[in-house]
């Protein structure tokens, strides 16, 4: 599963383990990872520059700290990192042991600052977006081929479920993966796409495909399973929706 990184992220971490690059999966791209950090930090040096580059407000613009000390900075698995929408519903700090294994080996997150990482690398709180304006140096240019050949030596089976938004899938296209259309019906049987709560229902998709430890080798073995927990996963003719209105907590 792929994921899009959330723009909120939880503050502090691990002492004990502090950032290394190192520690990240995909060591392939640390001379990208290295590049887009020093990017990062430049125009995080001072408050207007910040705002301008990283898009922040009056509010967020404070945010800018976090890139000049990730160096050392303590860490937090990422899908304890990050916070929000997406992320609540896995309640990652509270997971067993082997649901974190599961999602660390089926579950990546496309960062900004970072490229594809694992559910479970250690990284540090950041700012960072896919529309960050970076000087010279242009995300779009960084990711999404070195992100495409590190996926592809990875050499996944299986389903490959892309659950990011736009514009991180830009920065790491993945031929053959599975886009779902987050939806719910009305009591007319029509169905609509959902916009902010859309998140909600993939964050609730994988916490429970963590938490069941299944490995689908299919779309229909998925949607087959999906049914047996209420999660309403259905084929259409352009592709696949995600009924977000039956997916219940008592079922994650």
């Amino acid at each position: 599963m792929l994921l899009p990184p959330s723009e909120t992220k939880r503050e502090g971490g691990d002492d004990t383990r502090p950032f290394d690059l190192g520690a990240l999966s995909f060591p392939e791209l640390t001379s990208e990872r290295v590049a887009v950090i020093a990017a990062a930090r430049s125009v995080s040096s001072d408050d207007e520059s910040a705002r301008y580059a990283l898009r922040l407000g009056p509010r967020s613009v404070g945010e800018r700290l976090r890139n000049l000390s990730l160096e050392g900075a303590p860490t937090l698995p990422a899908v304890e990192r990050y916070t929000g929408v997406l992320y609540d519903p896995l309640d990652a700090s509270s997971a067993p042991p082997a649901v974190r294994e599961w999602w660390q080996r089926h579950v990546i997150v496309q960062s900004a600052m970072f490229g594809p990482i694992a559910a479970g690398d250690p990284i540090p709180a950041y700012r960072l977006s896919h529309d960050a304006r970076l000087g010279n140096l242009r995300l779009g240019s960084v990711w999404p081929g070195s992100t495409a050949r590190a996926l592809g030596s990875r050499g996944v089976d299986g389903v490959v479920l892309d659950l990011r938004s736009e514009g991180y899938r830009a920065l790491g296209p993945v031929s053959g993966s599975v886009r779902l259309r987050v939806v719910s019906e009305g009591t007319d049987g029509r169905r609509r796409a959902l916009n902010h709560w859309n998140k909600t229902a993939k964050g609730r998709l994988v916490s429970a495909l963590g938490r069941a430890q299944i490995e689908p080798g299919s779309m229909s073995d998925l949607a087959d399973w999906a049914r047996t927990v209420g999660i309403g996963l259905d084929r259409t003719s352009d592709g696949w929706d995600l009924v977000a209105e039956t997916l219940e907590p008592a079922t994650v």
